[in-house]
């Protein structure tokens, strides 16, 4: 399965292993996420948990096959196929117990949103982020609107979505999407000691203030249902046909706004 769980302790992680395509986001890869983390609520000895990628990248996003294949199907089908993509990778939500994203290397798109779905994120200081989104000719997916504007506020959401600009992890901890940024080596330490300080925390108080602090599902609902309608516009765009060449061809796109 390209997803490891290991327990130490009270302490779980969830490792996005197939590094030799950067963790990029496949259906299959959502699929094994899902199904530890499944593994993860039936266990009553886990009371944090950390989330990372293998292979010196956490996530460099969407998979480029899989949203060109999205080109070739219907909006309504695009739509469907997104909102249940994004169950796939945000199924962390349903963890009870805090979460730890532990950031290394590369967390790129909808990467960078998994890891932003996580309670707390501890970042490589010259980690390569960015929400490229528009890059691509793409709308953001993955919560981006919700998460990003949650955590470093609707001014600086919107110029990170709307340029797609990348920044690195000391940019992401001034901007409020980080906690703390750690030297390469550092940051998974750093991850399993606030993991295992939350996990000696009172469970019960603490699974409580998660719920509180947490999430407001509805309205990250309505940006779900909201960014796959727009995503699914996107794939049948010039625009996205340009950006996804662009891409492989590692070149500047020229967008047309068709």
């Amino acid at each position: 399965m390209p997803v490891h769980l290991s327990v130490e302790g009270m302490v779980a992680t969830l490792t996005l292993d197939e590094p030799g395509r950067k963790n990029a986001m496949t259906p299959e890869l959502g699929d094994a996420l899902k199904a530890r983390v499944e593994e993860v609520k039936q266990r009553s000895d886990v009371r944090a948990v950390v989330v990372m990628g293998a292979g010196g990248a956490f996530s460099g996003g969407g998979d480029l096959a899989t949203l060109e294949r999205l080109r070739s199907v219907s909006a309504d089908e695009a739509r469907r196929f997104m909102l249940g993509f994004y169950a796939r990778y945000l199924s962390v939500l349903e963890l009870e117990v805090p979460t730890v994203a532990a950031v290394e290397g590369a967390a790129m798109g909808a990467g960078l949103c998994l890891a932003l779905a996580c309670d707390f994120m501890v970042v490589q200081s010259d980690a390569k982020l960015g929400l490229n989104f528009v890059q691509l000719g793409l709308h953001p997916g993955m919560g981006a609107t919700y998460f990003v504007a949650r955590r470093a506020g609707a001014q600086v959401a919107a110029k990170l979505l709307m340029t797609g600009e990348r920044f690195d992890g000391g940019d992401a901890v001034g901007l409020g999407l980080a906690l703390e940024e750690y030297p390469a080596g550092g940051v998974l330490p750093a991850a399993m000691k606030l993991a295992s300080t939350l996990a000696a925390q009172a469970p019960l108080a603490v699974k409580a203030l998660k719920s509180e602090l947490g999430v407001d599902r509805p309205a990250l609902q309505k940006c779900l249902e909201a960014e796959a309608a727009q995503q699914a516009v996107s794939y049948g765009s010039a625009d996205m046909a340009e950006g996804l060449a662009a891409a492989a061809a590692r070149r500047a796109p020229v967008f047309r706004g068709v």
